[in-house]
């Protein structure tokens, strides 16, 4: 699946389980680290974990599997790395702290429709 094909259907997923605020940040020519951030918010830990678990079991599904994952010991914030995109899934407190569309403001910004 293409990067953005990926971006896309994390971002529909989370769409689909009730992700707030959902995302889209093309970082392609700013960093190494991976070609979009998928960026949502979520109620509770049980809902973030819930999130990350739908996006986890659908895209395993379509044969890609996380390279990595981290928090789901719990927290506020689970990150799922597919390599080319990284699906951030934060509470509303962890994402205004974090700030990550502030961080990569030079990054070209979608919402989960627009890619």
């Amino acid at each position: 699946m293409e990067p953005k094909e990926l971006a896309k259907s994390a971002a529909q997923i989370l769409s689909s389980k009730k992700a707030a605020d959902i995302r889209i940040l093309e970082v392609t020519d700013l960093t190494v680290l991976a070609d979009y951030f998928v960026i949502a918010t979520g109620t509770s830990s049980t809902h973030l974990k819930t999130l990350a678990d739908e996006v986890e079991f659908v895209l395993k599904k379509q044969d890609v599997p996380p390279r990595h994952i981290e928090g789901k010991g719990g927290g506020s914030w689970l990150l799922l790395d597919y390599g080319a995109v990284v699906v951030h899934v934060l509470l509303q407190e962890a994402r205004e702290f974090y700030s990550i569309e502030r961080l990569w403001s030079d990054a070209k910004q979608y919402n989960e429709d627009e890619l």
